[in-house]
């Protein structure tokens, strides 16, 4: 994937970042465009939303986690948390429709079942989240779809930051459904998780813009191969 990317750098036409470039793709030429360009930004927007609450979460909870304002306060950021990472699902650009739509659907799953935690528990959802390691049944859902953009983003950028997190968010998790990781060490992986969220959404922002679009002759092949069957069956 990275050696198709500088590929694909190389075939560009020079030109302003504002005006449309034109790349030789796996299947033919495609043209990356200002829209396109936008959409890159929004997802990265979403992105950095996304880690700077998790980062300012994580941070009360390391702070002053027995203090109530500071449990709400987590409870609210993990609202703008959750929003976020939908937008940016919104706008990730993945070549399987299937995977993308998954990903989506765990996120709204995770989402339901954060709203139905919230409601029903008397005490701020942070807490009950932590008092009652059964809600990761409900909640993780969210971090699974996080989780497969971090694996999108090793898999095609060989990033070290989100190799380390693809394994450490659902040994976190499942540490603590299971209750076989030690609050010390939940604390540790919990505070390494949200540094490196924070520097994966720092590298995103410099990262040149058609890297994140990849191929759309790809997206068009596929596009087309979804259409055959019922061309022929018509």
């Amino acid at each position: 994937m990275t050696a198709e990317l500088m590929a694909l750098r190389m075939t560009a036409k020079i030109k302003s970042p504002a005006e449309p470039a034109v790349y030789e793709g796996q299947f033919g030429p495609f043209t990356i465009d200002a829209s396109d360009r936008q959409e890159v930004i929004q997802y990265r927007a979403g992105l950095a939303i996304a880690a700077s609450s998790f980062a300012l979460g994580t941070a009360g909870i390391l702070w002053r986690g027995d203090v109530d304002w500071v449990v709400q306060g987590i409870s609210a950021l993990y609202t703008v948390f959750w929003l976020a990472l939908g937008y940016s699902l919104l706008k990730i650009h993945i070549y399987l429709r299937p995977l993308h739509r998954l990903l989506q659907a765990f996120w709204l799953i995770g989402g339901v079942a954060s709203l139905a935690i919230a409601h029903f528990s008397p005490e701020p959802f942070a807490q009950t989240v932590f008092d009652y390691p059964a809600t990761i049944w409900g909640i993780g859902f969210t971090f699974a779809a996080l989780t497969g953009i971090y694996f999108k983003e090793a898999f095609c950028f060989n990033r070290i930051e989100t190799k380390v997190m693809t394994p450490l968010v659902p040994l976190l998790l499942l540490g603590h459904l299971f209750q076989f990781l030690s609050p010390e060490w939940e604390a540790l992986l919990l505070a390494i998780w949200a540094a490196n969220f924070v520097l994966f959404a720092l590298r995103k922002s410099v990262q040149p813009c058609p890297d994140d679009i990849g191929d759309k002759s790809v997206f068009a092949y596929l596009e087309q191969q979804r259409q055959q069957p019922t061309t022929s069956a018509s």
